[in-house]
């Protein structure tokens, strides 16, 4: 199973910025087939870039969705709609989602159907914040997240991803080191196997997120458990995300 490198827009780019962050990437990986690369726009961009990469490797992903089909939930998005325009992947329970918007471990769990329901793959975020890890309570919080999100999922599970997102490093300048998120990316896998079935739980990417650049992710994948990336400011920059794209495990 290839590396998974998702980019993170979050609240950035207008059509005009996506369009020519979108060129520019389609030009730099060009030609590089090591990784499945993923692009997360805001949801004004999605269906106009779905037609930009028609011909592209690069897959679409939405930020966020909402676990009911349709109904009144202003400002929300579904999974029938993240599907319409060409979204093939999810992002669900970032930390910035849990910290301004109230998202809980419940709500995930029901985002997570919501997007299998629509054939679309989740990346599930989980982290701590800085008190847990200075409190010896990392692995604790994980695995709360992890039990309490993908509850009920059975062999299911195959088809998502897990995003280790420590929140201290998000957005910080800060990164966990390799064997600090390593550590915890083993933890995971090790709880898949006692929650799922063998075979399911193998399938599983674990992927790392938290200022990765293109100046750490060498380190970072060169870890054993470590399946990929979630890129955040880093997306932004077409240069610096291509060669995130085509790390060089040391």
């Amino acid at each position: 199973m290839l590396p998974l490198i998702v980019g993170n827009w979050k609240m950035n780019t207008d059509l005009c910025q996506g369009d020519a962050l979108v060129l520019k990437l389609r030009e730099l990986l060009k030609g590089a087939d090591s990784a499945e690369v993923v692009i997360a726009p805001p949801f004004t961009s999605i269906h106009h870039l779905y037609h930009l990469l028609a011909d592209s490797p690069i897959k679409l992903a939405g930020q966020n969705i909402h676990w009911e089909k349709n109904g009144a939930y202003t400002g929300e998005i579904s999974g029938e709609m993240l599907a319409s325009v060409g979204c093939k992947y999810v992002i669900i329970g970032h930390s910035e989602r849990r910290q301004y918007f109230g998202e809980t471990d419940e709500t995930v769990n029901k985002k997570v159907f919501a997007a299998m329901r629509h054939s679309l793959k989740p990346i599930v975020c989980v982290g701590e914040s800085l008190q847990e890890r200075e409190g010896q309570k990392t692995l604790k919080k994980i695995k709360t997240q992890v039990t309490q999100a993908l509850a009920g999922l059975g062999s299911a599970v195959k088809d998502l991803t897990i995003a280790y997102e420590p929140v201290w490093a998000i957005g910080t300048g800060k990164t966990a080191s390799p064997q600090q998120a390593e550590e915890v990316h083993n933890s995971i896998r090790e709880l898949l196997f006692e929650l799922f079935d063998a075979e399911s739980a193998r399938e599983v990417r674990i992927i790392y997120g938290g200022s990765v650049k293109a100046d750490n992710i060498d380190e970072l994948m060169a870890e054993p458990n470590i399946d990929g990336a979630l890129v955040g400011g880093a997306s932004l920059k077409a240069e610096d995300f291509a060669r995130i794209v085509k790390f060089q495990p040391r």
